[in-house]
């Protein structure tokens, strides 16, 4: 028998902020973390060995003989303890977990397993961690289901011919568009008439990676839109539009349909050309892999996601990492990616300072992403994201998330998209 949906339930009320599958979840993440200690532990042994100028063992990092053996078996006990702990609770759970019981999920939740992804997606995903988020293409708070039937079922009267996609930015989620009162594909859906759908995603992930999957899976929900479609928009805050341009590439190399419809691309903050935060911890990596007695806790700056090193330089093509090692070289190895001909592109940056300059555009900016790099500019021509003057805004006094929430951007928005009189 279901548990009744009331407040006073204290089973509903806590399955809104943590589901009993999140037992597995974090016995696993513990596992890996207790690995990374001894690791890290074993590394900061050796170096003091060899810095008393004794025997460094087996290799640089690991010992030998019989502190070696002891090394091993603490490995091998927290193995099996992780392994064990894991394989019981994913034998009990289907025992004690209804996910037809569960309640809709807090925010507060789908907060904090966002910034998780953001941080730690693509480890969680590789350990098949249930924590790691699933993209999904979603409309109001729901997932939409991506089969001709269902989904007119499920949007109703709020298909249209006009499909406006927004995509979150780095440890964000869907829900997040909705900022002090305000969220833009409201704000747009009623004064344009368009259908605003939200994308959620793994933002720890390659940002080529997402692309590629929201490419497909943009062409799925095209082929199964109610009616037929003549207008995408994609708005896209931060990350979400490396991932769009990105999906852009991607479907049209292809052969993709849902392209050919696309009419406007709009990026909120986007790192164009990277955001300094990320150069400044691969300058911490390089500072602590300088002396062996700091080069083993250069391990936890490399916990960092592959989708937080992409923001190193902007990449939005596999091409832009594949092959090296994203924590090795602080040289921008981007192929050049031009902004996608025959779709109007518009530029949103923001700076927290109330009037232009040179700390301003190349420091400040919004406190994430410097002006030019969300204007697309750069120094080297072949790189430079050429906008149309008219097609940038510059939001003064205004923060990185700011640009979610504020009335002045929402105005430039609906002048941009608006259809001309």
């Amino acid at each position: 028998m279901t548990a009744p949906t009331t407040p006073n339930n204290p089973k509903r009320a806590l399955l809104r902020h943590l589901r009993p599958s999140d037992l597995r979840a974090a016995a696993q993440l513990a596992s890996h973390a207790t690995q990374g200690v001894i690791n890290i532990t074993e590394g900061v042994h050796q170096s003091v060995r060899r810095r008393l100028g004794l025997s460094s063992g087996a290799s640089d990092e690991q010992a030998s003989g019989l502190t070696g053996q002891v090394y091993r078996g603490v490995r091998g006990v927290a193995h099996i303890v992780g392994h064990g702990l894991d394989g019981a609770l994913a034998a009990l759970l289907p025992l004690v977990d209804d996910p037809a019981d569960h309640p809709e999920a807090s925010p507060a939740r789908e907060a904090v397993l966002a910034a998780l992804n953001g941080v730690l997606g693509d480890r969680l995903q590789s350990f098949g961690n249930p924590l790691a988020q699933a993209m999904e293409l979603r409309q109001g708070g729901r997932a939409l289901p991506l089969a001709p039937a269902p989904l007119k079922m499920q949007l109703g009267e709020l298909a249209s011919p006009h499909l406006m996609l927004l995509v979150h930015g780095l440890s964000m989620n869907d829900t997040q568009w909705h900022r002090s009162g305000h969220d833009h594909g409201e704000f747009l859906a009623q004064a344009l008439g368009c259908t605003p759908v939200y994308l959620r995603y793994n933002t720890g992930l390659h940002t080529s990676t997402n692309g590629r999957e929201l490419a497909m899976q943009l062409e799925r929900l095209v082929a199964a839109w109610p009616l037929p479609l003549e207008r995408i928009t994609i708005v896209g805050h931060s990350m979400g539009g490396l991932v769009a341009r990105s999906a852009v590439q991607v479907g049209r190399e292809a052969g993709q349909r849902w392209p050919g419809l696309l009419r406007e691309l709009v990026f909120l903050g986007t790192p164009h050309h990277g955001a300094p935060l990320e150069r400044a911890g691969h300058g911490v990596d390089l500072l602590l892999a300088s002396s062996p007695h700091t080069a083993p806790f250069a391990r936890l700056g490399k916990i960092r996601s592959a989708g937080i090193t992409d923001l190193r330089h902007g990449h939005v093509q596999d091409v832009d990492w594949q092959g090296r090692d994203r924590f090795e070289s602080s040289d921008d190895h981007r192929v050049p990616l031009p902004l996608p001909e025959g779709v109007a592109c518009f530029a949103v940056a923001a700076t927290l300072a109330s009037q232009r300059g040179l700390l301003a555009d190349r420091l400040t900016g919004d406190g994430l992403v410097p002006l030019q790099s969300a204007l697309g500019q750069h120094d080297d021509p072949a790189r430079r994201l050429v906008f149309a003057k008219d097609s940038q805004h510059i939001a003064y006094r205004t923060g990185h998330l700011d640009l979610l929430s504020s009335p002045e951007v929402a105005q430039q928005l609906l002048h941009w998209l608006a259809p001309a009189a």
